[in-house]
């Protein structure tokens, strides 16, 4: 599936993701990696501190936040990067078990002077299958414009 080009992208559109379960080796092994705090990498301690068991790691879970949204196909070959991300909130743990699904709410709309992009403000909303809120931000994506037809003279 082709992405949206800049020009297919309106304020109040809304694209929301599958989900996906996190499973206690992934916490384990991303924590191991990136963020070896106790209670993301060793069960008995995460028992006896302060959120009562094994969590994820707050980074694990916005990047598990944007591989969802790529997964929708939305930014395939039209994604240029990001410019900037804003308003970072972990809200709830993630534990072992827990399905994660994103909301994604285009928020603002910016051409860019270069003529071939354009900035997409996007709102995301992190929930588990409770449908509790456990990570929200907003992050300005890069996107390539329409390609313009070239006349042939």
């Amino acid at each position: 599936m082709a992405g949206r080009w800049f020009e297919e992208f309106s304020v109040g559109d809304v694209i929301e993701t599958r989900g996906v379960t996190v499973t206690e080796s992934q916490i384990i092994d991303f924590a191991l990696m990136f963020d070896p705090q106790s209670f993301h990498i060793d069960g008995v301690a995460a028992a006896e501190g302060p959120f009562g068991g094994l969590i994820a790691s707050g980074f694990q879970t916005l990047g598990l936040t944007f591989r969802l949204l790529l997964a929708t196909g939305v930014l395939d070959g039209t994604s240029l990067g990001s410019g900037a991300m804003d308003e970072v909130r972990w809200l709830r743990p993630v534990r072992p078990g827990d399905t994660l699904r994103v909301r994604v709410e285009v928020v603002g709309t910016r051409p860019s002077r270069r003529g071939d992009r354009g900035v997409v403000r996007c709102a995301y909303a992190t929930t588990n299958q409770h449908g509790e809120p456990v990570l929200t931000c907003a992050i300005d994506q890069i996107i390539a414009a329409r390609p313009s037809a070239t006349v042939a003279v």
